[in-house]
C-alpha cells in the first residue's frame, strides 16, 4: 500500500467527518483530514455533500456504540439518493467489530481499525477501483503520515491535539481500550517536537499531548525519553504558549512529573487523574493498581508542591459488586478531595473484559440513582470552585467567539475553567489578562484588564 490515490482534476471531493468519544478520536479524524486533504478533498460541515463519510467510533462504554447504530441507520437515505457515496467506519468499534459492520450495514464501504488510519487513501482508492467492501485490521501501526500531510494546518483552532502514545498495558478488569487500541507504543519524541512546531507556525498556541496513559511514554523507545522530558522538549518550541496533557494513571504519576508543573513554565496547573471508585474493594476488582489513601496521598503532595494547581477525574459507579458502603466512600472520597470537575459514568459491560464475567451486577434504577447523587455533589462543589475564583486576575487563551456571541469571547484559565468576556477579535490566540467578576456551574465570567491591572482594554488594544 504504497500508491497515492489519483486526484481528480476535473472536481473537488468533499469529506464529512463525524467523531464519537475521546480526543483520540479527534486526533486520528484530524489525520484522516489531513491525509484526504492531500488528496483534493476538502472538508464539509453538510453530510448531504459529502462524497465520502467518516465516522470515527468509541465503544469504550455503551452509549457511543448505540450512537454508532443509530448514525449509521440514517445514512441509508443518503446512500439510496447518492449510490457513489463512500462510507467509512474507523475507531475502537470499527476494531472491535470488523467485518461485522459491513454484515449488519450494507451501506458501509470501509471498516479501518484502530492502527489503519494511514492506510486510507490506498484502501479508498481500491474500494472505488473495484466496488468491493472492506475491513482492515493491520496488527502494525501504518507508518508515519509524509511531512506534507501533517505539515497542513493542525485545526481551525489555537489549540492542537497531538498524540505521543497509542495503546494501554494496564488492563483494568472493566476497560475494552487494550483489545482495540493494542499495547503501549510510543511515537518518537522528534516526530512529536516536530508536530508541535508546524502546529504553532499553524497558529496554533496551546498543544493538548493525548495518550492512553502518557505517564508511561517512552517505553519501547531507543534511548528511552521519559514523559517528564518530551515536555521539556516541546516547551521549547517557539512561539507555543501553553501545554496540556492526558490521560495519567495515579499508579504512575511521579514526583518529577509533579514537579514538571511548577518547573516548566508553559505546563498548565491542570491535571486529569481519574480515581474510578473510592473504596479499596473496588479498586481491587478494577485491577487500578492502588488504594484510595494512595490516591489521596499523592493529591495532597501535588498541591503541596503546586498550589494553583486544578484538578478533574473520571469515577465509575455501579461496577459489578459495589454496594451502598463503597458508593460512601467513593462520595467521601469526593468530599476530601474536592474536584474542580469530574467526569461521571454508569458501569456497562464492555467485550473481552474480565469485569462483564463478574457477577452481583448492580441493577440500573441502583445505578442511576447513584449517578444522580455523585453528580449532585460534584455540581456543588464545583460551583463553589467557580465562586473562589471571583476577584481573581487570570490569564486568559482566547480560543473565539463565545457562542452567545453579542461581543462576547471565550478562554481558558491556566486551570481550565471556561471564561467567558467583552473582547475583539484581534485577541484571538492571545493570552489577555481577565478579572472573574461573576460565576456560574460550568463558567466564568469575566473582565479583560490592562497589564498594569487598571482599567479595561478596548477592543484592538
Amino acid at each position: 500500500m504504497t500508491q497515492p490515490l489519483p486526484k481528480d482534476r476535473t472536481r473537488s471531493r468533499s469529506l464529512y467527518v463525524h467523531t464519537l468519544g475521546c480526543q483520540m478520536n479527534e486526533y486520528d479524524s484530524l489525520r484522516l483530514r489531513r491525509i484526504l486533504g492531500a488528496e483534493g478533498y476538502t472538508s464539509t460541515s453538510h453530510m448531504e455533500e459529502a462524497d465520502v463519510i467518516f465516522l470515527n467510533t468509541c465503544s469504550v462504554r455503551e452509549k457511543p456504540e448505540q450512537k454508532v447504530y443509530s448514525f449509521l441507520g440514517r445514512l441509508r437515505r443518503l446512500k439510496t439518493r447518492n449510490p457513489a457515496l463512500k462510507i467509512l467506519v474507523g475507531g475502537c468499534m470499527a476494531q472491535q467489530l470488523g467485518r461485522q459492520l459491513l454484515d449488519r450495514f450494507d451501506t458501509v464501504d470501509l471498516v479501518l481499525g484502530t492502527r489503519a488510519v494511514g492506510y486510507v487513501r490506498e484502501l479508498l482508492e481500491r474500494v472505488r477501483e473495484t466496488g468491493s467492501r472492506l475491513a482492515y485490521l493491520p496488527e502494525e501501526e501504518a507508518p508515519e503520515d509524509p511531512p506534507c500531510w501533517t505539515q497542513a494546518p493542525a485545526a481551525d483552532s489555537i489549540t492542537a491535539l497531538i498524540t505521543i502514545m497509542q495503546g494501554c498495558d494496564n488492563f483494568c478488569t472493566y476497560c475494552i481500550v487494550p483489545y482495540v487500541r493494542g499495547r503501549e507504543r510510543s511515537r518518537p519524541p522528534e516526530r512529536i517536537v516536530l508536530e508541535a512546531k508546524w502546529a504553532v507556525e499553524s497558529g496554533v498556541r496551546e498543544v493538548v499531548l493525548l495518550g492512553q496513559n502518557v505517564n508511561s511514554y517512552g517505553h519501547g523507545l531507543s534511548p528511552r525519553v521519559s514523559f517528564v522530558e518530551l515536555l521539556g522538549r516541546v516547551q521549547e518550541v517557539p512561539g507555543l504558549s501553553r501545554i496540556r496533557f492526558t490521560t495519567s494513571h495515579p499508579k504512575d504519576l511521579t514526583e518529577s512529573l509533579m514537579k514538571a508543573f511548577v518547573e516548566l513554565p508553559a505546563l498548565c496547573p491542570h491535571l486529569h487523574l481519574p480515581f474510578q471508585s473510592g473504596s479499596d474493594r473496588v479498586l481491587r476488582a478494577m485491577n487500578r493498581g492502588y488504594t484510595a489513601a494512595q490516591y489521596a496521598q499523592k493529591i495532597y503532595r501535588l498541591r503541596e508542591i503546586c498550589p494553583e494547581i486544578a484538578l478533574s477525574a473520571d469515577v465509575m459507579v455501579g461496577f459489578p459488586g459495589e454496594t451502598e458502603k463503597d458508593f460512601q466512600d467513593t462520595l467521601e472520597l469526593m468530599e476530601s478531595i474536592r474536584f474542580d470537575s469530574l467526569f461521571s459514568f454508569i458501569y456497562s459491560d464492555r467485550p473481552f473484559t474480565r469485569a462483564a464475567q463478574f457477577g452481583d451486577k448492580v441493577d440500573s434504577a441502583t445505578k442511576s440513582r447513584r449517578l444522580s447523587q455523585l453528580q449532585e455533589l460534584q455540581a456543588r462543589i464545583t460551583l463553589e470552585k467557580n465562586r473562589a475564583e471571583v476577584g481573581a486576575v487570570r490569564e486568559v487563551l482566547v480560543e473565539g467567539e463565545s457562542k452567545a456571541s453579542n461581543g462576547q469571547f471565550t478562554g481558558r484559565t491556566p486551570q481550565n475553567r471556561v471564561v467567558n468576556f467583552v473582547g475583539s477579535r484581534q485577541w484571538i490566540g492571545r493570552l489577555i489578562p481577565v478579572r472573574i467578576v461573576d460565576a456560574y456551574s460550568h463558567s466564568l465570567k469575566g473582565e479583560a484588564v490592562s497589564r498594569g491591572g487598571e482599567g479595561f482594554f478596548q477592543g484592538g488594544d
